[in-house]
């Protein structure tokens, strides 16, 4: 048996997590199966011989297998009846979903993005919830928090600057927005990662 985790800190991370069911079995009769057995084979190969650079090899091979899985998982599922990944691949909210990815920070209106998306307000709202799972204001708050989540892995952002970039006017008001979406305060999260971040680097002094 063989263990392993990957970390997934882009901003879409949770876009995709909230897409999977908490297994995966990928069978042997998949037309994946014969990439990941030949995967598997080499990530054990790596790890029983020890060779020079075995921990990035290993990384590499752990990234590919994952890729393997995601892979054969989709080609598999059922068509995503809503959610936010099914969002990112709408044509009609495309125009939307673009201005507020390109500009997160702006005051965006509901007549501007319903304008781009070539719908009236209302048509606009119910269909973005009806793809995306949420309205368009909370998927847009959402997207600042993932953003902001980002930045605060930063250690040279503070709280200050993320809040203002992101259109709050103020730190409480981006503290209880980042709270409610996250569960979690930016100081808390900032700390978090950051006691990660000293554990995963003593853990590649060790591996070294």
């Amino acid at each position: 048996m063989i263990g392993g985790k990957v970390y997934l800190s882009d901003d879409n991370a949770q876009l995709l997590l909230d897409e999977l069911p908490p297994l995966i079995h990928v069978r042997a009769a998949s037309r994946h199966a014969l990439s990941l057995h030949w995967l598997l084979k080499q990530l054990v190969a790596e790890r029983d011989g020890n060779h020079p650079g075995v921990a990035a090899a290993s990384s590499q091979l752990a990234h590919l297998m994952l890729i393997q899985i995601l892979r054969a998982y989709f080609e598999g599922a059922e068509p995503i009846t809503s959610g936010r990944l099914r969002a990112i691949g709408d044509r009609r909210l495309a125009p939307a979903l673009q201005l507020m990815h390109g500009d997160p920070g702006r005051a965006w209106q509901l007549e501007e993005l319903a304008r781009a998306a070539a719908m009236s307000r209302a048509t606009f709202c119910a269909y973005f919830k009806k793809i995306a799972g949420v309205a368009p204001m909370a998927y847009l708050t959402e997207w600042r928090m993932r953003l902001a989540e980002r930045m605060l892995r930063s250690e040279r952002t503070s709280i200050g600057v993320i809040s203002a970039s992101l259109g709050y006017t103020s730190e409480s008001a981006f503290s209880n927005a980042f709270k409610r979406v996250t569960g979690r305060s930016p100081i808390h999260y900032k700390r978090q990662q950051q006691g990660r971040a000293a554990e995963n680097m003593a853990i590649g002094l060790g591996e070294q």
